[in-house]
């Protein structure tokens, strides 16, 4: 029993670490263009979750776009990082290290493509929203993003998902 709550706690530490390690790059990357862009408001806290508030009635349509695509941009290059680290976090001696690496490298592949692809017109279009300021059809933005997370899911069954659960079993896990 010990030892399954031990890999439960585990499990849980690596949801948390990508969940956190998802807002400093996404909502980071936004802070960064908003104080770049001299706009910046605050910072919300709603919930579990956080956003960056700015000024968007200074910013022209170019800057507000801008604004609104960093932070998948941000994600998906923290995403395409872990792939390349995943052979570097696997041969760690550390279960708690392989856990953080394994949730956070599939939740920064498969957030901002399922989100710009599809939730958003559930939950809000925000970053949609600016992001269609670039003058790019609804549509086109939705199947870009749909297929960098088809690309995506197959990263993760063709290499991430074999990679570590060979590290994890190689552990006595």
């Amino acid at each position: 029993m010990k030892e399954r709550l031990t890999t439960n706690s585990r499990k849980w530490f690596g949801v948390l670490v990508a969940i956190l390690l998802y807002y400093i790059l996404h909502e980071g990357a936004h802070l960064l263009a908003a104080l770049c862009f001299d706009v910046f408001h605050q910072i919300r806290f709603m919930g579990i979750g956080v956003q960056i508030a700015a000024r968007t009635e200074l910013l022209t349509d170019l800057q507000t776009a801008v604004f609104c695509v960093v932070g998948s941009i941000a994600s998906l290059i923290g995403a395409y990082v872990l792939v390349w680290a995943a052979k570097f976090i696997t041969k760690s001696g550390s279960k708690v290290l392989k856990a953080a690496g394994y949730y956070a490298t599939i939740a920064l592949l498969v957030l901002d493509p399922l989100y710009l692809s599809v939730l958003y017109r559930f939950v809000g279009g925000g970053d949609m929203n600016g992001i269609l300021l670039f003058g790019l059809p609804e549509i086109g933005v939705e199947l870009v993003y749909g297929a960098i997370g088809v690309v995506n899911i197959c990263i993760i069954l063709k290499y991430i998902y074999p990679a570590y659960k060979k590290a994890f079993a190689g552990n006595g896990e």
